[in-house]
């Protein structure tokens, strides 16, 4: 039995595809959100309608069933009286037996199993999927942990809405239904009452459920603010330590926290005012129909009849607080959804042309043809750079902060689109590519490393995910990596490979994630290779096993390596400068010390090899 019974469970709960893609953008609208997050769920939610719709219909049997038992038992005693009976006691039986139980059980079964779980998982997976498609610049402008916050909040409250939705609103209604028709059944002026308090009932919400769903979504963005602040804090918890800054971030987060606490005040006034009004209206109804059907006695209305409508009205009155408490949840939820809609619900604003195909890169020439990008279109970024690195060489592009270096290559691997010219790998418009692929013709090892708060293995496999073991550990080698790996430990005893390495690699040092990540790159094996101060967190001996290991890895590559420390880049094939976003020099490094110009000045002054922000300034 036991095992039959997990076996309809489980049936039951892959009934919905939670990983079903979605089908376009997620609109700005509530209903048409609703619609785009819910696509794929819609036969199981009408399934659970059509259930707790029976199940409340069931209800106001059972009273109706109560009204001609009592008629019954009020009636002479006589003989004979459960065989009289025998079809009316069956009903009731069959009732209270077998179809209500079978009805709860099933739209428990639809909302635990088959909705809760699945509509959460495909709602947060679409976001999810959505969110991350977004262009940087979508994240550079928010908090991380709000981000986050909101998909999670969209998704656990829309989740909500479905369940309270077929648990609650759908069995009242068939409830308040019922009720109405049993009421007309036993007298039509009943029925007018009903309608009357009904009216005044819904009136009620009318005025209420607007206030409750705006305070919600207020209070919702104040714990997303909270949420984001506290996040970010976190994420910056050394800078805090280091700059004393225990106080500033207490009277930040306060702050946030003062305000969330103030949206919450508001929103329990809210709440108190609608439970309070809705109790006193709800009390009427028993008191209202009860008082006419006594009085309607010498209209034909029968003891049973006034059983049943007390037992029928007290338990609406009751159902109308459950209710109406979830529909107050539910616009409380419907404010929360909101506000994640319109966080979520943008544009992706670096989207695949339609058609796009996927790069093949044969030779690994990339050629920048009077590219133009500022960011935002005013200021900064870079403007009239013409440019071709050809297949296999090694060229190394310097210059001041600021001068459009790292724009140069945000815009090589598409982080954004040049606003004028043409960027070209092997002759294919990067624009008119997937970035999926074009991403994955291109490898990179970058200053500020990337690490994941999982093991050394996985953070090396990143860079190709179907790697073998024994793959990723070589490329640990070549990297420099392999032997600090077999040393490490975390906080639960995973060592060596399995042992994770904290959010964003921070039980690592800054030369250990950098060799993490160029192990990563070694094992993507990209035929277009990017190094942005590969090495600048690197010791010198170490600096020197890698840059042995860099020249490895480069050969038969295209690379672009930035670099401040001119020494490193000194034996590139050609050397690019950038000034104020255009190309002042380029050439080897002796044809540029012999032309005696910006690079030459650079090298003159910068002291170890580093190019400073002194020694810049100096040689300008």
């Amino acid at each position: 039995m036991q095992a039959l019974f997990q076996k309809l469970i489980a049936r039951a709960g892959n009934m919905i595809d939670p990983e079903r893609q979605a089908e376009g953008m997620p609109p700005d609208r509530l209903r048409a959100f609703m619609t785009w997050a819910l696509q794929g769920g819609w036969l199981i939610i009408w399934l659970g309608v059509a259930i707790s719709a029976l199940a409340g219909v069931t209800e106001v049997l059972s009273m109706y069933l109560l009204g001609r038992v009592v008629d019954a038992v009020g009636g002479p005693v006589q003989d004979g009286f459960l065989s009289d009976h025998m079809g009316l006691i069956a009903l009731a039986v069959g009732i209270l037996l077998v179809a209500r139980p079978l009805l709860f059980g099933g739209l428990a079964l639809t909302q635990s199993v088959m909705i809760g779980p699945n509509i959460f998982k495909l709602v947060l997976a679409r976001l999810y999927r959505w969110t991350i498609g977004q262009s940087v610049t979508f994240f550079d402008d928010d908090y991380a942990g709000r981000i986050a916050q909101k998909m999670v909040q969209a998704a656990r409250s829309l989740t909500e809405i479905v369940i309270e939705t077929v648990n609650a609103v759908t069995f009242g209604l068939a409830t308040i239904i019922g009720t109405a028709v049993l009421l007309a059944a036993i007298h039509p002026g009943m029925l007018l009452l009903l309608a009357g308090w009904f009216a005044l009932y819904l009136a009620f919400l009318r005025v209420m459920l607007p206030i409750i769903r705006r305070r919600s979504a207020a209070r919702a963005e104040a714990q997303a603010m909270v949420t984001g602040q506290v996040v970010d804090t976190i994420s910056n918890i050394k800078t805090v330590k280091l700059f004393a800054g225990d106080m500033h971030e207490d009277r930040r987060a306060l702050g946030e926290m003062e305000n969330l606490r103030g949206k919450t005040l508001d929103f329990g006034e809210a709440t108190t005012a609608f439970r309070l009004g809705l109790i006193f209206i709800a009390g009427m109804l028993p008191v209202i129909m009860v008082g006419t059907a006594i009085a309607m006695r010498s209209a034909g209305v029968s003891p049973g009849d006034i059983a049943a409508v007390g037992a029928v009205t007290i338990r609406l009155a009751q159902m109308t607080g459950w209710i109406s408490f979830t529909l107050m949840v539910i616009y409380g939820h419907v404010g929360e959804v909101e506000d994640g809609m319109t966080t979520l619900s943008v544009s992706h604003a670096l989207t695949d042309k339609p058609g796009a195909t996927d790069l093949l890169v044969s030779e690994g020439e990339i050629t920048f043809d009077n590219v133009h990008f500022a960011y935002g279109g005013r200021t900064g970024g870079v403007s009239g750079i013409d440019l071709t690195i050809h297949p296999g060489e090694k060229l190394a592009i310097v210059g001041a902060s600021g001068a459009g270096k790292s724009t140069l290559l945000s815009l090589l691997l598409r982080l954004y689109d040049s606003e004028s010219g043409q960027l070209r790998i092997d002759g294919t418009d990067v624009s008119g590519v997937t970035q999926t692929s074009l991403r994955s013709q291109i490898g990179m090892v970058t200053q500020e490393t990337a690490m994941f708060n999982r093991s050394a293995l996985d953070n090396i496999r990143y860079g190709r995910p179907g790697a073998t073991e024994a793959e990723v550990i070589e490329a640990a080698k070549r990297a420099e990596a392999h032997e600090f790996i077999l040393e490490l430990e975390d906080f639960r005893g995973r060592t060596g490979y399995g042992a994770y390495l904290g959010e964003r690699g921070v039980k690592l040092s800054g030369g250990q994630r950098q060799r993490i990540a160029l192990a990563r790159a070694i094992l993507k094996d990209a035929p277009i290779l990017v190094l942005d101060e590969a090495t600048s967190a690197l010791d010198s001996e170490v600096e020197a096993a890698i840059q042995e290991a860099l020249g490895r890895v480069m050969e038969g590559k295209t690379v672009l390596a930035i670099a401040h420390r001119l020494s490193t880049i000194s034996s590139m094939d050609r050397i690019v400068v950038l000034h104020e976003g255009r190309i002042a020099e380029q050439g080897t490094h002796d044809e540029l010390l012999e032309k005696k110009g910006l690079y030459a000045r650079y090298w003159d002054r910068q002291s170890g090899g580093f190019l400073g922000e002194d020694a810049v300034e100096a040689a300008e």
